[in-house]
């Protein structure tokens, strides 16, 4: 099926099958990379759909997967064989609720995801470039951002977590200051759901930094005291 602008949708990746198993993989070959991503399509089914941003070895994608079946899970990372390893053990799982494409993040997010399609968004320990010349290839800028935005569903969350407290502050005024997002309650993964990077990070006793923010409704329209001019003093 071909989308408006003659892009092409990318649909339940069955036709490929996981190395050294018979079962579907659930990794998207790279012929099938496209512009548009539909989640009722990729899955078949019209459930609410969360990305795993930078998914890594898949601890939390698989914790959680494992006890929401209701729940469409799309991992995203660019690593290749981790991607791979991870995709045969979420065959060996039986895990059919998630999918899994190695790309940049920032490029899935911002080009293939349709329109309010996302319900959460977890950005779990993203590199933070400490150095400052290298701080423009962090995630976390005005165009990813804006394409958080327009894929969230109305009032679908992002959350964030961080072992770089500099980074982590950066993070959070960036989205206390964009009046499409209204700071929620932090999420807390169970036991079960804390990543590698979390594990080690804790056992380092390293604080751990965590923020999430909800998308906000329409803004209503300016009232009639914004367009009157000041009178002079």
């Amino acid at each position: 099926m071909t989308a408006a602008g003659g892009r092409t949708d990318v649909r339940d990746p069955s036709t490929t099958t996981a190395p050294d198993n018979d079962a579907p993989s659930l990794l998207l070959p790279h012929d099938r990379f496209v512009d548009v991503l539909r989640p009722a399509a990729l899955f078949g089914n019209a459930h609410p759909c969360e990305v795993d941003v930078g998914c890594g070895k898949g601890r939390f994608l698989r914790a959680r997967a494992a006890t929401r079946p209701g729940v469409n899970f799309l991992g995203v990372d660019r690593m290749r064989g981790r991607m791979h390893k991870l995709d045969r053990k979420l065959v060996r799982d039986g895990l059919r609720n998630v999918r899994l494409v190695q790309l940049e993040a920032a490029y899935v997010v911002e080009r293939m995801l349709p329109p309010e399609s996302v319900r959460a968004y977890y950005v779990f320990f993203p590199d933070p470039w400490p150095k400052r010349r290298h701080h423009r290839r962090r995630l976390f800028g005005p165009a990813f951002l804006d394409a958080v935005h327009r894929t969230l569903e109305p009032d679908g969350r992002i959350h964030v977590a961080t072992d770089h407290l500099d980074y982590f502050a950066t993070i959070r005024d960036v989205l206390e200051a964009d009046p499409r997002f209204d700071e929620t309650a932090a999420f807390e993964p169970a036991a079960e759901e804390r990543t590698d990077f979390e594990l080690i990070f804790a056992g380092q006793g390293k604080p751990i930094g965590r923020c999430s923010f909800r998308k906000r409704g329409a803004l209503p329209p300016p009232g009639p005291a914004a367009h009157r001019r000041r009178r002079r003093p």
